[in-house]
């Protein structure tokens, strides 16, 4: 080879450099994933590359750990899979990224070209049809069968995943194809920048006319409002019309906790309920107002509803409603623009009231130990710092309580998120401690990523609330059937099993839980804070 072909092609480089290489000029940094046999050239294009490689020990968890980057950033985030098992093990993790519209562009190895498409078969890990596997979970998929279509093929798998909704995405490569020698020349820098989603002018002008005339306007901002950095625009127009707000579970940090128009986040109060049912404009942004959002579907507006969302599928798929499908920041820009001045001395008056009966009810309940643990955890947290939460008792009760931003698994509710999650968020910024939440049922679902967490140095700390079993299982099948079944857990000693990985490890008490907390937060590298209690949830409540 002489030194100008080498020089264009660069020497010594495969299939998967081109990968690399494509994903280098699309701006990324940082691959998450798990090497397997078949995915072998992309993992050692990796050496040759530049970008920063965070290895997990289970691709569920690496899919995790993407998804919680992609949230944090707003940037896509590179997932590598090798065939078979390897890429079936991440599906409830881009389920969760579907449902929390997470940019994650998982790339996975396939069998060789020969064998795709019912041709040659038995080769190890192979499936009839691997991608058929990804379609009712992804975004969408993306076939390559040759090395001139990598590059085409990565980009507009980027591009689709930070199309508005964002979400993950999914791209096979044969085996063979990773494998060869690439003639092509190195992949200079990629444009895939999605356009924006404009709203249609004749639906916002008819919404402002509808919030402009509204007697009891109300706002529900769902985590659109959030992805899209619209929070400025949220709180102008709710203080321009005098309109309550109150964020989903998704939503939390669209609008100030303790702004006087701000109803917070109890969804699963029937005192918010029915204060939202009495809004004659309910305008819904960045909302589905699926299950969780809808107070498990009992939510009837009978006012008239406006709902934005980017999302095609999701506009007015639980209710009827001016739909605008587009970019809850830019619908809301035009909305500020255009809705005229509401002054309404008694919103906030209103407001009081629907909190006040909110705490009346919590505080008949006898809840003083949960409620003192959140503030323990609320209290320990730099202001900076991300939290993320696994589907355990505490995380229920931050979705309603927390004031402020948090990261879960309430999309699709799998199990095990909060940790992997939080080593995500941590190699986007390593200079910001954070803190992950689990139970000891979801904690055993990512107990490998300690070692992750040893050898990357990532400044997380996990509190795991020790309950003996699944706590919430444990409360759903008593309150429906008066006894459990399944939900009593044997488990490690968890203090003992982290110092094991090298992880400096506590066991605290609800006394001590915010002092142990912030010591562990404010400590390099990764720790572990076990906390023994057995926490309630908070009764649901019927009005008369």
């Amino acid at each position: 080879m002489d030194t100008a072909t080498t020089t264009a092609t660069g020497a010594g480089r495969i299939g998967g450099d081109l990968v690399v290489e494509t994903l280098a000029g699309l701006g990324a940094t940082t691959v998450f994933g798990v090497p397997g046999q078949h995915a072998l050239g992309l993992f050692d294009a990796l050496r040759r590359s530049e970008l920063r490689y965070v290895g997990l020990r289970v691709e569920n968890n690496a899919g995790f750990a993407a998804d919680a980057y992609g949230r944090t950033t707003g940037r896509a985030a590179p997932l590598f899979l090798s065939t078979g098992p390897g890429a079936l093990t991440s599906l409830p993790a881009l389920q969760e990224a579907a449902a929390a519209s997470a940019p994650v562009v998982a790339i996975s190895s396939q069998v060789p070209v020969a064998g795709l498409g019912g041709g040659r078969h038995g080769y190890l890990h192979e499936l009839p049809d691997q991608q058929a596997a990804f379609r009712g979970v992804v975004k969408s998929v993306h076939t390559v069968r040759t090395q001139s279509q990598i590059p085409s093929a990565i980009a507009a798998a980027w591009e689709s995943a930070l199309t508005v909704p964002h979400g993950p995405v999914y791209v096979e490569i044969p085996q063979d194809v990773l494998l060869a020698q690439a003639s092509l020349p190195v992949v200079s820098a990629m444009e895939a920048t999605p356009r924006p989603l404009t709203p249609r002018p004749e639906l916002t002008t008819a919404a402002a006319e509808l919030l402009s005339r509204a007697e009891r306007p109300v706002i529900i901002a769902g985590g659109g409002v959030v992805r899209s950095g619209a929070a400025e625009e949220l709180r102008a127009l709710a203080e321009k019309v005098s309109a309550p707000v109150v964020c989903t579970f998704g939503g939390k940090g669209a609008f100030p906790w303790e702004h006087p128009l701000s109803l917070r986040s109890w969804l699963e109060d029937r005192h918010t309920t029915a204060f939202l049912e009495d809004a004659d404009v309910l305008l819904v942004v960045g909302s589905g107002l699926g299950e969780l959002s809808s107070n498990y579907h009992t939510f009837a507006p009978r006012g008239r509803v406006v709902h934005i969302e980017a999302d095609a599928g999701k506009l007015e798929a639980n209710h009827p409603a001016l739909g605008i499908h587009a970019d809850a920041r830019l619908a809301l820009r035009a909305l500020v623009a255009e809705v005229d001045e509401r002054p309404d001395a008694k919103a906030a008056a209103r407001v009081a009231d629907v909190l006040d009966a909110v705490r009346e009810r919590i505080d008949g309940q006898e809840l003083a130990l949960e409620q003192g643990v959140l503030a323990a955890v609320r209290e320990a947290l730099p202001a900076r710092s991300p939290s993320f939460w696994d589907m355990t008792i505490l995380a229920y009760w931050a979705w309603s309580a927390w004031p402020g931003a948090l990261h879960s698994a309430q999309g699709a509710g799998g199990l095990g998120y909060g940790f992997p999650a939080a080593l995500g968020a941590a190699a986007a910024d390593p200079t910001t401690p954070v803190l992950a939440v689990s139970g000891d049922g979801g904690a055993l679902y990512s107990i490998a990523e300690l070692a992750t967490a040893r050898q990357e140095s990532l400044n997380v700390t996990w509190l795991i609330v020790d309950d003996g079993g699944y706590g919430i299982l444990r409360e759903y099948l008593t309150d429906t059937f008066g006894e459990t079944t399944a939900t009593e857990l044997a488990r490690p000693d968890f203090v003992a099993l982290a110092e094991s990985f090298g992880v400096p490890a506590v066991r605290t008490s609800p006394q001590a839980l915010r002092d142990d907390l912030a010591a562990a937060l404010a400590a390099p590298g990764p720790r572990v804070v076990v906390l023994p209690a057995l926490l309630r949830m908070f009764a649901p409540t019927h009005l008369d």
